[in-house]
Parts: structure tokens; sequence; C-alpha cells
């Protein structure tokens, strides 16, 4: 008995398409699809990892983001009357100090609620753009490492490098103070402290000791973050000022 072909729908060239499309999916993340975001959502994800590129472009090989690329969708959100709040996800090595306080002070500067979540690591210069955010969570497990600013490069020793990297070092120290529960003289404590890190100065903080200084409001994950959120857009909508 002859079997019976079954001739799948669509043109030639759609199927072609179709499985280009699934091979480069399976090579980018290793799976045939992915969940897709609802059209009709009112919450965004902004998502900071590996280390915050400035103004200089890094290596193909290290995982990055591109303060340019951020910038634009901060923008898009504010002006986007269909996006209601905003969930910022890091787990970021930190990266060049003026890229990431500019990303943010346009987090903090949004008309829209903001909540973040540090998954695995928010250091460096990622702890600000952790606290520019309404509402700050932490995973159990995450760590944040506080430490002075440094230079790569060549630098200079004159006085006014050093003046330089202290004014630097003065806006981050006021910028996370002024979004965070923590005080000015215990965020420089962790910052200058000995013997936590092996070759520098500097403390590296996990989740819970992150709440308790003051630094992070709470610990949780991707669920809390998510209501969190919500409970924010509401609030909003019914004439509420969310205070940082």
């Amino acid at each position: 008995m002859e079997k019976k072909q079954y001739i799948p729908f669509g043109s030639e060239d759609q199927q072609e398409e179709k499985q280009e499309q699934v091979a480069t999916t399976i090579q980018q993340l290793g799976q045939t699809n992915i969940p897709q975001m609802a059209q009709d959502t009112n919450i965004h994800c902004l998502t900071i990892i590996g280390q915050i590129e400035g103004h200089i472009q890094l290596p193909p090989q290290n995982k990055a983001t591109k303060y340019e690329h951020v910038i634009p969708q901060i923008v898009a959100i504010e002006q986007n009357p269909n996006i209601e709040g905003l969930l910022v996800i890091l787990n970021t090595v930190g990266g060049d100090v003026e890229a990431g306080l500019a990303i943010a002070e346009m987090l903090a500067s949004l008309s829209k609620p903001t909540v973040s979540i540090v998954l695995g690591g928010g250091h460096s210069i990622g702890v600000p753009i952790a606290v520019s955010c309404d509402y700050s969570f932490i995973t159990e497990t995450a760590t944040m490492t506080i430490h002075p600013v440094r230079l790569t490069g060549l630098v200079i020793g004159v006085p006014q490098t050093f003046e330089y990297l202290d004014k630097m070092q003065e806006r981050v120290v006021r910028f996370v103070t002024k979004h965070s529960k923590i005080t000015e003289e215990k965020f420089k404590e962790l910052m200058f402290s000995k013997g936590n890190l092996t070759r520098d100065i500097g403390t590296n903080v996990v989740g819970t000791d992150a709440v308790q200084y003051g630094l992070i409001d709470e610990v949780g994950g991707v669920a809390q973050a998510m209501q969190k959120l919500r409970q924010l857009i509401e609030w909003k909508k019914e004439g509420g000022t969310i205070l940082q």
C-alpha cells in the first residue's frame, strides 16, 4: 500500500525561512522558541548585564551593555503611553562610571514607576543603577561590590588626577545615599574597608546584608518585584506620589 505524502502548509520559501529562524534561535539561545511578551502588557523589562560599556568599545568577546542602546530605550519608555511601569534586571560587573551614572540618572528621573532587582551581581557602578529605581530587590545569593572609583589606562601622577577621581567618587556617593536608606558614613566605610577583597579595598555585600545596610529595600525574586511594580502602578493611577 502506498503511503500518503503530507505537504506542509505554505510555500517552500516560507518553510525554508522558518527553518532558518529556528536554527538561528537554537544557535543563539539553545532552544527552538522563546517566551513572547504579550503586546498589551503595561510593563517593560530592561536588562543591564555584563560590563557597562562607555565611550571606549570593549572587545567582542565581552558580554556588555552599551549605554547608547539603553538610553534611547529609557526615552522611548517615558514617551510610550502603553508602558506604565519599568522592571530593571541587573547582573553586571560594573563598567564605565559616567555611562553608569547617566543610566542611573535617567532611571531616577522617569515619571513612571520603576522597580529594580539584582540577580547574581550588581557590582561597582551597578550599585547606583540598582538604587535609582523607586523600589529595589536583591536575591539572597546576589552580591554587590562597593569599592572606590578606579581608572584604567594611562594615569598622570599629578594632584589634579586625584582631585578628578575624588570628585567623581563623590558624585557616586551622593547619588547612592540620596536614592537609598544607607548613610554616607556607612557607604564610605564599606567602600574603603580593608581585608574584605583579596587585592583591593572595598566590601562584597551579600543580599541580606545589602538590605540590612539600607542599600536595597528588600530581599526577593522576580515574582516579588513584579508584584511590587503592579502595586506602584495602581498607587500612581489612584493619584499617589511615589517617594524613593
